[in-house]
């Protein structure tokens, strides 16, 4: 029996979100969008500022000053700002990624003010002491082990974009490497908030139960009084050459199993060649019967897992492919399928059922994603910062819904060449795995 796919005038086009939009003098933009459902309100801010602002030798600083932030201000103690958020029965955390450090609260609507009060007092006034300083980066660094150093296949990403790229910072991983965590200095630190963590570089959103006029009143009174920088927020970001030929690695790790990765570069997220990429990766990799999972675990059996991503980020990135090979299994052969998947799409493309499929999984991505005042925030600060255009947050779904097979088969033959191609071996150091 085939799988039931529904057509796409099946869904309702879910309602547009409701904001408003505002640059305060100081440069900080503010977005409001009133949710009455329930008596709960989200609080971000977006800095615009990741990893791909770091330099050689000063690796994972976005990440470590992340947790800086949570270390002290003038008026509040050392790790006291999520206490506090706990004890009126609010959550309260932040993320860094490759463009965008975000720190967020949602709490009962009538807290809100002590949230604004608390984000506006670190932005203005963070304690950077050497105490503190020091303690952190060892947090980190243990961070590290946990999640990068000492966690099966925990390197790969880190692997696959330190061969890909030469020169773009997306090059190195957002939590850094033990040798720049250790020659990080306090001064380094004090330096990157002084750039990095000002009002122009800054987006504040709001969601949830409040009065926008209220509102605004206290963002103008906590955040109006920071200072503008003193100078412009650098974006001297190294552009990443064209890839001329094709690359290759054999890379040894201590893993139980090998992985082959096929990786290209492709374009940036909001390029017109990105929204049939997202879909592409979908019909790729979207589910047990995608086409690089049905083929290699499934059909072939030469892998027991498949997977990747369309890596659409603010420049220019990877579209990749990781397959976990199976045990005795050539990695040749599994290479030979990998890419043969990308060649079927560039030769035959997909059909109609493939792309609808693939379009009501993004529909269900994109409606189960907006349900939370959270997701919503999300979404509404996602294209101010990354598109600088707050109107993608809605626009952006007919985008989608127009695409052709046309079109998926248009960049598979712009972005899968031969001389764009990366292709790693990541073996078992030990040689197990049977890898031949």
């Amino acid at each position: 029996m085939g799988v039931l796919v529904v057509p796409l005038h099946a869904f309702v086009h879910p309602p547009k979100l409701d904001y408003e939009i505002t640059t305060l003098p100081n440069g900080l933009r503010v977005i409001l969008s009133e949710d009455h459902s329930t008596p709960i309100v989200h609080l971000s801010v977006w800095y615009h500022v990741g990893s791909r602002d770091e330099r050689p030798g000063r690796t994972g600083f976005a990440h470590l000053f992340e947790h800086m932030m949570f270390k002290g201000s003038k008026n509040v103690q050392p790790d006291s700002h999520t206490s506090m958020i706990a004890a009126i029965g609010g959550r309260s955390n932040a993320y860094t990624q490759e463009d965008e450090t975000v720190f967020w609260e949602t709490l009962p609507a009538h807290y809100l003010p002590l949230a604004l009060w608390l984000e506006a007092d670190r932005m203005a006034t963070l304690r950077v002491d050497r105490d503190a300083f020091e303690k952190e980066r060892e947090v980190v660094k243990e961070e590290r082990r946990l999640r990068v150093d000492n966690q099966p296949y925990g390197r790969l990403n880190e692997i696959l974009f330190d061969r890909a790229f030469t020169t773009h910072p997306y090059k190195h991983a957002t939590i850094g490497s033990m040798k720049d965590l250790e020659a990080a200095s306090i001064q380094d630190v004090r330096d990157f908030h002084d750039t990095y963590y000002v009002p122009e570089n800054a987006v504040v959103t709001i969601v949830g139960d409040f009065d926008s006029a209220q509102a605004m009143q206290l963002v103008r009174q906590y955040f109006g009084r920071v200072p503008k920088a003193a100078r412009p927020v650098p974006r001297d970001i190294p552009k990443e050459p064209e890839q001329i030929q094709e690359r290759r690695a054999v890379v040894p790790e201590e893993w139980p199993l090998p992985a082959v990765v096929v990786a290209y570069h492709v374009t940036y997220d909001g390029h017109p060649d990105s929204y049939p990429l997202h879909l592409l990766s979908k019909i790729l990799f979207d589910g047990e019967s995608a086409r690089m999972t049905r083929d290699l675990v499934y059909d072939k059996r030469i892998a027991v897992a498949a997977f990747g991503s369309a890596n659409l980020l603010e420049d220019p990135n990877l579209f990749y492919a990781v397959s976990i090979v199976q045990a005795g299994q050539s990695l040749a052969d599994v290479e030979r399928e990998m890419l043969g998947q990308f060649e079927r799409i560039k030769n035959d493309g997909v059909d109609a059922h493939e792309l609808e499929r693939a379009k009501n999984q993004f529909m269900r991505d994109y409606i189960v994603g907006r349900e939370t005042n959270e997701q919503k925030a999300l979404h509404l600060a996602h294209a101010a910062v990354i598109h600088n255009d707050i109107r993608t947050a809605d626009a952006e779904i007919d985008i989608f819904l127009k695409l052709t097979t046309a079109d998926i088969q248009r960049v598979a033959k712009t972005y899968f060449t031969e001389k764009n191609t990366t292709v790693l071996y990541i073996t078992p150091r030990n040689g197990g795995g049977g890898a031949r």
